[in-house]
Parts: C-alpha cells; structure tokens; sequence
C-alpha cells in the first residue's frame, strides 16, 4: 500500500510591472492633457458663470447654453457655415479625387510635377492665402480691377454680400484640394494589383475599374476626408477674419461661429457666453462626425 503524496501547484511569481511603454507615451500624454484635455475642461466651466452687475461672476447653470440657442447671431453664423459645407466639400472632394485618379491612372505625363503642384498650396498658410485672394479680388486694387480696367467689362466683386461666401469657398477649396488629394492617392497605392489583372482578364474597362475596384478600395479614405472637411467647415475662421478687413461690409463679426465666439471673447469680453458658444460648437461638429463616420461603416458592413 503506497502513501499519496499531494501536489501542490507551483506558485506563480508576479512580475514587476513594466513601464518602459509609459516612459514613450507619458510625455506626449502630459503635453496632450495640458494643451487639449485641460482648456476643454475649463470651457466647459467657464460657460457655467457669467458676469453679471450685481454679484459679479455667478453660477448660472445652463443659461448662457439657453442664451446662445436663442441668439439670431449664432443661428445666422451657424446657417452660413452649413450652407459653405453642403456646397464647398464636395466640390473640393471631387476635385482632389479626380486628380488622384489621374495620377493614378498612369496615363498623366508629369505626373510628379502635377502631384506637386497640386499640393503645394496646402504648404501656404492660411493668412498669406487669405491675403494674397483678397488682394486678387479687389475691384479698385487687385486683379479683379485691372481687368475690369484693361477691357472695359464689370466683373461682380468677389467681395460683395452676394459672392463672399463663394469666394471664401474658392480660397478653401484651392487650399486643401491638395491634402485630400494626397490622401485619395496613398489609398490608391495599396490596392492589390491582383485586382486589375483580374479586371483586364474580364475585359473591364477603365470606368468599371474605377466603379468596382478604386472606389470601394478608397471608402475608407473618403470617409476620413469628409470628416477631416466637416471639422475643418464648422471651425472656419483664418480667411472670413482676415477678409474682413477688406470688406467689412460684407463679413461681419458674426459671419462665422468661430469668429462670433472670438469677438465676444476678447472685443466684448464675454467669456462665459463665448465658452458656451464653442462648446455648443464642438457638441454639434462630434455628432455630424460621427453620423457620417457610422454611415460609412453601415456600408464597408
């Protein structure tokens, strides 16, 4: 008869932490809680308080978010940014995608030199090409006026009440075609080439190529462009400011919600009612952004 023995098992040893991947990301961590986490923060507290004659800075709960909804300013800059989005994005995506499909396509001579000179007006900033299109819209100093002046003809000024909005959509869309170009162009590069030959063995032709295969390859780069464009639509603010000093006639201070929620802030110095501004602003540019991000992942499913 043998005796049992009872086994024990084997006592893990519990190893130590490792921090080495904190020690790469803390830093960026830290910048990124101090330069974005921390004035969202105090946005959102600032709008909380305002100001007031008797009693100074109270807490007001959501009246200043009350306030801004009932503002005619605010719904006349938020009316004119949607109708620039609606209009200008897909004008400057179907540009930069036509583009990148040329380029793609293999059959465009200098190639390189239209990739380039295409994107080169991404690198100009904002204010050097707001100023450098509203001095070749002016009607009495710019190009605009010189040719009115060489012929003899009235070409409308871009600056009016009238073409403002569209001249504004004409510096946007020269600007950033460019960028989304790039990024039409990049998604094109990784497309299997297994799929084209199997395409030319079926004798498809160019278009049915680009219909079947290009794009539903680049849905995902289209989608991010569109998001990247809404973002950019509801936060305009460098070219209708710096226009607005040649024509301040036809961009208010309110022309834009960026623009209404900086002048309240530092010329009226309501900080309160412009903190609620800018978040309402950041609410409602989320959820389009992410309709349109849901949107396209219902259809890749």
């Amino acid at each position: 008869m043998t005796s049992t023995q009872t086994l024990t098992p084997p006592q893990v040893r519990r190893d130590r932490r490792d921090w080495t991947g904190w020690s790469f990301v803390g830093p960026f961590m830290i910048v990124f809680a101090i330069v974005f986490i921390a004035p969202v923060i105090y946005s959102i507290y600032l709008s909380f308080f305002r100001d007031q004659l008797v009693g100074g800075n109270s807490f007001v709960w959501f009246d200043n978010y009350a306030q801004a909804l009932g503002d005619p300013k605010f719904w006349d800059a938020l009316w004119r940014v949607t109708l620039f989005l609606v209009v200008q994005v897909p004008i400057m995506l179907v540009l930069a995608l036509v583009a990148a499909m040329a380029i793609d396509s293999a059959r465009l001579h200098f190639s390189g030199m239209f990739r380039i000179s295409i994107f080169l007006p991404y690198a100009v900033p904002a204010v050097v090409a707001a100023l450098m299109w509203g001095f070749i819209y002016g009607d009495r100093f710019g190009l605009v006026g010189n040719i009115n002046d060489a012929f003899g003809v009235h070409i409308p000024d871009p600056l009016s009440n009238s073409w403002v909005l569209l001249s504004i959509g004409n510096i946007v869309t020269w600007e950033f075609v460019g960028y989304n170009m790039l990024i039409f162009y990049s998604a094109l590069r990784v497309i299997p080439g297994e799929l084209y030959e199997a395409a030319e063995l079926d004798g498809a032709g160019a278009m049915r190529v680009i219909r079947s295969i290009k794009l539903p390859s680049i849905k995902g780069a289209l989608v991010i462009a569109t998001i990247f464009s809404i973002i950019g639509s509801f936060q305009l603010f460098n070219e209708p400011n710096i226009l607005q000093s040649l024509a301040p006639n036809s961009i208010s201070t309110y022309f834009t919600p960026n623009m209404y929620a900086y002048n309240l802030s530092f010329a009226g110095q309501q900080y309160n009612y412009s903190a609620a501004i800018a978040i309402i602003m950041g609410l409602a540019t989320m959820i389009i952004a992410y309709v349109v991000q849901l949107s396209g992942s219902r259809k890749d499913s």
